[in-house]
């Protein structure tokens, strides 16, 4: 015999699949910002950019001046920063198009969310008729927006130049004790790292810092890793990342940023 499948059955059986693609966005975006962990990026607290970058502003939506809230401005900022775009000003692909422009072809957007909730029809009447407040319905919602810089054509106004980075500010002090430290010290780039296999640190240039005195925080950081070297005070470099030795090993870097940096302010 055919069998028959009612409409609620329909629906409870959907349900699942609603929750699934909830728990698939979530897994998602969680992903994503693990992703930026493991390759050393904080969005939330990396004092620098690349050169020619953005700072550390509020990423907005360039049509409406909007800004990104709650995970999303971790997502952007991220974007932006392992980019290098010129701009923290975000639009969807209509909007671009709205924006008198287009998205160049080849570009990729990134994945935001917005999350809400909404009273069904059916809910608002199950409740004036029952007594009682009427019950809100949870949903997610994905955008794919695209950073201005991946846009062309737009109209004047929606995407401006950054501000030029400011000039060095060398402080003696500071630069004594780099020296002094006589480790390959080498500046470049848009990352901060310590190598033990080469026993080099590298750090990007000045310019690059949003606060000038946070160039020298990053220097001081990694060459109190780098005092770690078997030839200097031999301590175990090799953990990974999220074990007690990492962290242990950040808390001893961030002490040797900080007191000296303490006579600096």
């Amino acid at each position: 015999m055919r069998k028959t499948t009612s409409r609620r059955a329909r629906c409870e059986g959907a349900e699942p699949n609603r929750d699934e693609g909830r728990a698939s966005l979530y897994d998602e975006v969680t992903a994503r910002i693990v992703s930026e962990l493991e390759a050393g990026r904080f969005p939330w607290v990396q004092p620098w950019g690349r050169t020619g970058g953005t700072g550390p502003g509020l990423p907005r939506n360039a049509l409406t001046a909007r800004s990104y809230s709650g995970v999303n401005v971790l997502i952007l900022w991220g974007a932006v920063i392992e980019h290098g775009w010129s701009s923290q000003s975000w639009l969807t692909f209509r909007q671009a198009q709205d924006a008198g422009g287009c998205v160049r072809k080849g570009e990729h957007g990134v994945t935001v969310v917005y999350a809400d909730r909404f009273t069904p029809e059916a809910e608002k009447e199950r409740a004036a008729r029952e007594g009682g407040d009427p019950k809100a319905v949870p949903f997610l919602k994905r955008f794919t927006v695209f950073n201005v810089a991946q846009c062309e054509g737009l109209r004047a106004g929606l995407a401006s130049d950054p501000a030029p980075l400011p000039e060095r500010e060398i402080v003696p002090v500071a630069e004594e004790v780099i020296a002094a430290s006589g480790v390959d010290f080498r500046i470049g780039g848009d990352r901060a790292f310590y190598v033990r296999s080469e026993d080099f640190v590298q750090v990007p240039p000045q310019p690059a810092f949003y606060e000038q005195i946070n160039y020298y925080r990053t220097c001081l950081h990694e060459l109190t890793h780098a005092t770690g070297h078997p030839a200097r005070l031999a301590r175990d470099l090799t953990n990974g990342f999220g074990s007690k030795d990492y962290a242990r090993e950040e808390l001893v870097a961030l002490s040797g940023q900080s007191a000296p940096l303490a006579t600096l302010q």
